[in-house]
């Protein structure tokens, strides 16, 4: 089944398909052959875009990725990465300061093969790096030839604009994409970000569009709790029994139903609902086996009516967000100590474990 090459990225004039090959598996959960297998079955499906990250199994989902695309397979490969979480034990080898993103692209180069980046991104916001100054190392990189484009990573709106502002104000190449968590259980970015994007053209690449598993048609009510990877690692946001997962399950469980009374699997009725918002250009999925691949692929043709969307909207409004954890990342301006003490009393130069440069990045982190 051949996807087509029907996207532009923004306003960047390139085209990829609505499927973007997610690697956040490879080399953790998933063995390097069995890893390159999958990458070489997606894209001979069409698929053109390819998304990892340094922090991606300390650096080999990236040298996977690398070993898959040679032999000629790299030039019609739209290859991104990204940097910011921790790789490695030195706490120096982290965040959006220019000293390490000179050398984390270097390190990235290195094990993809490649001699430049279709797209870098930012990973998360780093709240003790200067956003200009890592504006000015992108763009510099841009103009190297070491990458192409950037972007940035579940990055909240005002920042998003505040990039764009600094760029104009500064003469700088600005940011071309933001990556999002987005699905019919996940829906926060509706509210400020995707307007944002939509507002200055950037592309986005939505991750989650399963909602990490939720909307797999394992969660149902009455179920048995599923049993995941991720699960296992942080098992308070999967962990069905707790009153704060209630009002997720029973969205999910009627979603479910939502999809067998239209005769879709819910992956199709997910998947399809995330394309269909006209901010998203691209879903990054995370195929663990090539049945796993090819139900994306059938997912990716399917076109939701106007009822179904409603009905959608009905079981989970516009804008929901149903934990501040699916929003992919920890939001220091929300956190119970800073909503009742003065910034001064955290001092920049020993951030607290809780702020994302802080510790390295998650596993289960995107």
């Amino acid at each position: 089944m051949a996807i087509e090459v029907n996207r532009f990225l923004g306003r960047t004039g390139v085209r990829i398909t609505p499927l973007t090959l997610g690697t956040m598996n490879f080399g953790r959960w998933q063995e390097e052959q069995e890893s390159v297998r999958i990458i070489h079955a997606a894209l001979d499906a069409g698929i053109t875009a390819v998304d990892t990250a340094d922090v991606y199994a300390q650096g080999r989902s990236e040298e996977i990725v690398g070993k898959a695309l040679q032999g000629g397979r790299r030039d019609d490969v739209f290859l991104a990465t990204k940097f910011h979480g921790q790789v490695g034990s030195d706490p120096q080898h982290a965040g959006s300061s220019r000293r390490w993103i000179v050398r984390a692209v270097e390190d990235s180069l290195r094990r993809l093969g490649t001699d430049h980046l279709d797209l870098y991104q930012a990973h998360r916001p780093d709240p003790h790096a200067d956003l200009l100054e890592t504006l000015r190392a992108l763009d510099d990189l841009v103009r190297q030839g070491k990458i192409l484009y950037y972007g940035t990573s579940v990055f909240p709106a005002h920042q998003l604009v505040e990039a764009q502002w600094l760029a104009e104000r500064h003469g700088l190449v600005a940011p071309h994409t933001e990556q999002v968590p987005y699905s019919a259980l996940v829906r926060g970015v509706e509210r400020e970000v995707l307007p944002v994007a939509q507002r200055y053209g950037l592309g986005v690449l939505s991750y989650g569009p399963l909602a990490a598993g939720w909307l797999s048609g394992r969660y149902r009510v009455g179920g048995a709790q599923p049993e995941s990877a991720r699960a296992d690692l942080i098992p308070g946001r999967f962990d069905v029994s707790l009153e704060r997962n209630q009002r997720k399950l029973v969205a999910a469980d009627a979603l479910a139903q939502l999809a067998e009374d239209n005769g879709l699997s819910l992956v199709e009725l997910a998947l399809a609902f995330t394309l269909n918002h006209p901010a998203i250009t691209s879903a990054i999925i995370g195929p663990r086996t090539q049945e796993h691949l090819e139900a994306y692929l059938k997912a990716a043709t399917v076109t939701l009516p106007g009822h179904v969307l409603d009905r959608i909207d009905e079981i989970v409004e516009p804008g929901t967000q149903f934990q501040e954890r699916d929003t992919g990342r920890d939001t220091p301006s929300l956190q119970p100590a800073a909503l009742r003490r003065p910034a001064e009393d955290s001092a920049p130069t020993q951030p607290r474990q809780s702020t994302p440069s802080s510790q390295p990045t998650q596993p289960t982190q995107h």
